[in-house]
């Protein structure tokens, strides 16, 4: 039998290790959640990374995410073969998790293995629901809020993040292959998939990365009507989350939508300043 405590600080030290704008894991989630929140990150991790990362080829990364959901639903039988896998099937179980939203970020990650274009924002949307909203379910749930309503304000502003991480990252994600700006979108703002390549900004590419941006803000928008369902720390840590978010959209705009050149972050005193607004804008 495996060492819960240890493998639950094996995901802790994961989630300290990878980030950029926000600490997955901070001191705004009550220490009695923090292993949970950490496994759940180490689940999304791993199975990105097997998506994304390294050079193998299609068909290797489609096996192994295979083999990682077969683990995921093997320990949910009680049959263990990894560590984390039964750490997390321990969560699942003490917290009431949703099964399926684990398998809907799997099929995401599938998804980024076999598509590169999207058609139209119908289609991203219907990406971002699985690779993006279950994890601000899984948050709620932990926080046992478990209202429709909630869900589905969690949502808007998990698409919006969803979105806003694929314009900063618009040159990074070309370079896989992959453009999430929707192909009829492309067409009605007269851009070339060239210009990706070519990394040529012109007004009409502005045009096509303003449009996204405004209406990922209008979803961070929508979302905040989420706030009316939280308390206490998990509020704050939704409204830094949202003005982390926010505060990338405008600095897109700064950078007058130049998206194939600047990659924004945020330093440690953008940070320190949203956290600071988070608490004073009740």
């Amino acid at each position: 039998m495996t060492d819960l405590n240890l493998t639950y600080g094996k995901a802790r030290e994961l989630a300290a290790s990878h980030y950029e704008n926000f600490p997955v894991v901070s001191f705004l989630i009550p220490r009695h959640l923090r292993n949970d929140v950490a496994i759940i990150y180490w689940f999304a991790r791993t199975a990105d990374n097997i998506a994304d990362e390294g050079s193998m080829d299609a068909n290797k990364r489609l096996k192994l995410l295979d083999e990682f959901e077969k683990s995921f639903n093997d320990a949910l039988s009680g049959i263990i073969d990894c560590e984390f896998s039964h750490a997390l099937s321990v969560t699942i179980k003490n917290r009431n998790l949703t099964t399926s939203l684990f398998t809907d970020l799997i099929s995401a990650f599938r998804q980024d293995v076999t598509k590169q274009r999207y058609d139209d924002f119908r289609e991203v949307m219907d990406y971002c629901k699985r690779s993006a909203n279950p994890i601000g379910r899984l948050i709620l749930q932990l926080f046992d809020i478990r209202n429709e309503n909630a869900f589905h304000y969690s949502d808007k502003i998990c698409t919006a993040l969803q979105l806003t991480n694929f314009y900063l990252d618009t040159f990074n994600d070309y370079k896989k292959g992959r453009i999430y700006y929707p192909l009829n979108e492309l067409e009605k703002f007269k851009v070339s998939e060239n210009q990706f390549e070519k990394r040529k900004i012109n007004d009409n590419f502005r045009l096509l990365v303003k449009h996204n941006i405004d209406r990922a803000a209008s979803l961070f928008d929508d979302g905040k009507k989420l706030y009316d369902y939280l308390n206490g720390r998990l509020k704050y840590e939704i409204k830094w989350t949202i003005s982390g978010g926010e505060e990338i959209l405008n600095k897109i705009r700064k950078n007058n939508y130049n998206v194939l050149y600047k990659r924004p972050t945020l330093s440690k005193n953008n940070i320190t300043k949203i956290l600071l607004r988070s608490f004073l804008n009740k």
